[in-house]
């Protein structure tokens, strides 16, 4: 039996499912450093060094989502991991904690002022994008594209068969 090395420009062709999943992610993160940009002029405005951080949080994470497409799924559930179920953890906490300290939505909408309409608006939008973007990397055409994880894949071949 012979080893033939496929090298890793044979991967097969990038699923659409995974390019709208990539697609969706990098929205999901524009809509949350709009909503960190749209807090500037909220009651309480994050610093300068929060609003570095955070640019500096979604850049790396941008990087990280662009990864996707390189089929290894390692990736996949880096992302799942970090940004599925922390970020939006992270997203939503405030407002279940809201509610749970008696909150409504309807007295929220009351309130509020324009720059925390919109901000309530892009979280809405960036979890929306999340699920979207989650669901999508678990499509039967994702699932099969992230199968194969290393940068070469090994493929025996019999001795007379070639």
């Amino acid at each position: 039996m012979t080893t033939t090395v496929v090298p890793t420009g044979s991967r097969p062709v990038l699923p659409s499912a995974v390019a709208l999943s990539v697609a969706l992610w990098l929205g999901a993160i524009l809509a949350g450093f709009a909503e960190s940009l749209v807090r500037l002029v909220g009651p309480v405005p994050p610093s300068a060094g929060e609003l570095a951080v955070r640019a500096g949080m979604y850049l790396v994470l941008g990087v990280l989502v662009l990864q996707l497409r390189s089929g290894h799924g390692m990736y996949r559930w880096t992302v799942l991991g970090v940004l599925g179920v922390f970020g939006t953890a992270s997203l939503v906490l405030e407002p279940v904690r809201a509610l749970a300290d008696g909150g409504s939505v309807g007295s929220f909408l009351v309130s509020a002022t324009g720059p925390e309409l919109v901000a309530a608006g892009l979280r809405g939008l960036h979890v929306a994008e999340v699920v979207a973007a989650v669901a999508l990397l678990f499509h039967p055409a994702a699932r099969a594209f992230y199968r194969t994880t290393s940068p070469s894949t090994v493929v025996g071949v019999p001795a007379g068969i070639r």
